[in-house]
């Protein structure tokens, strides 16, 4: 029997909806910040700042409709930083 080691969710070929696609890279992304952010919290922490920045420009300035809890609260803070926000 040959081992073939582990499978990854990402390595199964399988036709999904452009909904579970968008799902699925929304959690590699956070999978990969998470990665980062062990290496270097600051680098994390400044790019998940630009990242705010840059939905909310692309949002039409409605980021915060979306978020709740501690995420509108960091929006909130981020948002109203001038120097971010150019």
């Amino acid at each position: 029997m040959t081992n073939i080691g582990q499978l990854e969710d990402t390595d199964i070929d399988i036709a999904i909806d452009e909904g579970e696609a968008g799902e699925r890279r929304a959690t590699e992304l956070a999978n990969r910040l998470r990665l980062v952010a062990a290496e270097d919290p600051l680098l994390a922490q400044d790019l998940v700042e630009g990242l705010i920045v840059a939905l909310d420009r692309a949002m039409g300035g409605t980021i915060r409709d979306h978020l709740d809890g501690p995420a509108l609260g960091v929006a909130d803070k981020v948002l109203s930083d001038p120097e971010q926000v150019r």
